[in-house]
Formats: structure tokens, C-alpha cells, sequence
């Protein structure tokens, strides 16, 4: 926390050390309560703890950054959910990305990658925060990602998982429910409305923390329909290692699963305790250990690094 000043004219200001470039969260707080700052749009709209972003340019631009390159389109859609319990009207969402020179009406099919938020975001985490959309604009430039398109649907099953005291039932049907609606209601939305291809070899799944652990289960239980998974912090505790799906490298067939973990999070151990059960059952987990804590300039920084590894013969 940072201290503030007011000076004579009475404006408050506070100064602090040179920062590096990437995006900052902050907040005021005024007499105990913290403030979101009035004067800028710029902001996390966390379902538990928003805050407003400030962004330190690079030079050269960061990935996450917006440049003077070729755009995609990032659409936000509605739909009622007969399966996601405790919505607004029944009302669930999701943010899809499309790359440039996209065509509705074309004959080709672009490989898509499920990304998921963490717990106490929302469905626009990966796109406010995450800045998704301006990181594969990056790398589809630079010619490091294959064009694809990036579904980021609400994560959750039960909207109830997020009220105060982590109860392990409503955890536990949290997660199912949200498979559910995955695989029952986004997904053939997504085929229905989006130029996707329905190949396994097509489709990824990857997300951070909670999102991290929704997709390792989720994509081992159904590797018939992913081939590729990633997780970011993956939000596993010691029974969620205990309870990691039983499968064989052949019947799996993946063509890549990995797993990062920032040094400094607490997730790192169980993290590390779920990828050497994983190689104990023969599979080929590519273990990626970074700088930083339960943050997200590490989440973009890992789907910077992954999402060149997507879709690659």
C-alpha cells in the first residue's frame, strides 16, 4: 500500500518507484473502504474485487499491448443455460475472438482454444484483463500463432461457489455442471455459429486457476475431443491430485499438455505434485516454472508462450 499526499491546493498524489512495463491493478482507499478511481474506464470487473488497471507501455510494444497491426473481433453473446444454476434469468455469456480476415461466409475452418477465467472473474476476464484478444493479434502478426478463434465462456456451474465459505459440495457440483454446460451448450453454439473445425486436433482447452483446473479435468476426461490442454496456476488442491482422471499416454493422444506455475504462488507444489502423477501414468507433461505470484502478468505472459504451440503439425 502506498500512501497518498495532499498538497496545498488539495490534491492528493502518491509516487512511486519506476515500474516496468505490463498492466497494474490498484484501487483508493478512502477511510478504510477501497475506491475504484471515478476517472478511468480502465478497469477489472471482478465478481469479488474490481479494480482499476493502469498500463506502462514498453518499447517496443508489449503483445498485450494495442498496436497499429491487423485486428480480429472479439463478440460478446448471450444464451440461456438450462444447466449454470443460480443466473440472472437463466442468462450465461461468453466472449469469442476471431482473427483477422475472418469470413463468415468462407469455406475454411480455424482450430479453436477454449480459454478459461479463474474464480471471482467473469466471462470478460480474459478480454479486459487478459487482453487476449491484443496478445494473439500479436502473435498472429508476427506469424508465431496459427490464425485461430478463442472462445471465453462464464466458468461457472453454480453461481453459489462464490459466496464466502468454499463449501466442498457446492465446490464439487460447481465443476461438474460447468463440464455440463461446456461441452452440452457452449460448444455447439460455438460449431453452430463460428467457421470451427470438430477435429480433436483442432480444438484446445487451457484457462488459469480455476479455469486451470476445469481444464486439465475436463480435457483428460474428454480427450476425444481435445488434443491439446494448457493450465495456468492450476487452482489443484492435495484431493484434486488425489482425483486426476486415470489415463494412458496411447489412449490419450495428446498433442501437447502443459503446466505453469508462477515460482511464488502457493499453488506450486500441488501443481508440481499433479505433473509428476501425470508422467507416473506415462504422459508427456511439458512443466513450465516462471518468475511471480497468483497474478495475472504471469497468466498473459504464459498464454503468450503457449498459444504459438497450438495447432502445429
Amino acid at each position: 500500500m502506498t500512501p497518498m499526499q495532499k498538497d496545498a491546493d488539495g490534491l492528493w498524489s502518491a509516487t512511486t518507484a519506476a515500474l516496468a512495463p505490463e498492466i497494474y491493478e490498484y484501487r483508493f482507499v478512502v477511510d478504510g473502504t477501497p475506491i475504484l478511481d471515478p476517472r478511468n474506464a480502465d478497469m477489472r470487473d471482478n465478481l469479488q474485487s474490481p479494480s482499476s488497471n493502469l498500463t506502462i507501455p514498453g518499447t517496443p510494444a508489449e503483445p498485450w499491448e494495442l498496436q497499429s497491426i491487423p485486428h480480429g473481433i472479439v463478440e460478446h453473446r448471450f444464451y440461456t443455460s438450462q444447466v449454470v444454476l443460480g443466473l440472472f434469468n437463466n442468462q450465461s455469456d461468453y466472449f469469442v475472438y476471431t482473427p483477422p480476415g475472418y469470413d463468415a461466409k468462407a469455406k475454411r475452418s480455424y482450430p479453436v482454444l477454449y480459454l478459461l477465467h479463474g474464480f471471482s472473474d467473469a466471462a470478460d476476464g480474459w478480454s479486459t484483463v487478459g487482453k487476449a484478444n491484443f496478445i494473439l493479434d500479436s502473435l498472429i502478426a508476427s506469424g508465431k500463432a496459427k490464425p485461430m478463434i478463442v472462445v471465453m465462456t462464464l466458468g461457472y456451474g453454480n453461481m453459489a461457489v462464490l459466496k464466502p465459505g468454499r463449501d466442498p459440495v457446492i465446490r464439487a457440483q460447481n465443476m461438474d455442471l460447468f463440464e455440463k454446460a461446456l461441452l452440452t451448450e457452449v460448444i455447439p453454439q460455438i460449431e453452430a455459429n463460428y467457421r470451427v473445425s470438430k477435429k480433436r486436433e483442432d480444438r484446445a482447452i487451457a484457462g488459469l486457476s480455476m479455469g486451470g483446473h476445469e481444464s486439465l479435468f475436463i480435457g483428460l476426461t474428454h480427450t476425444d475431443l481435445f488434443a491439446w490442454i494448457g493450465t495456468f496456476s492450476a487452482g489443484l488442491s492435495g484431493d484434486a491430485v488425489a482425483q486426476l482422471p486415470k489415463i494412458t499416454a496411447q489412449k490419450a493422444d495428446l498433442r501437447l499438455l502443459w503446466m505453469a506455475c508462477g515460482v511464488d504462488d502457493a499453488l506450486l507444489k500441488p501443481n508440481q505434485a499433479a505433473i509428476a502423477a501425470l508422467k507416473a501414468q506415462g504422459l508427456a507433461v511439458t512443466a513450465i516454472e516462471t518468475p511471480g505470484h497468483h497474478q495475472w502478468p504471469v497468466w498473459r505472459d504464459n498464454l503468450i508462450h503457449f498459444a504459438p504451440l497450438l495447432f502445429q503439425k
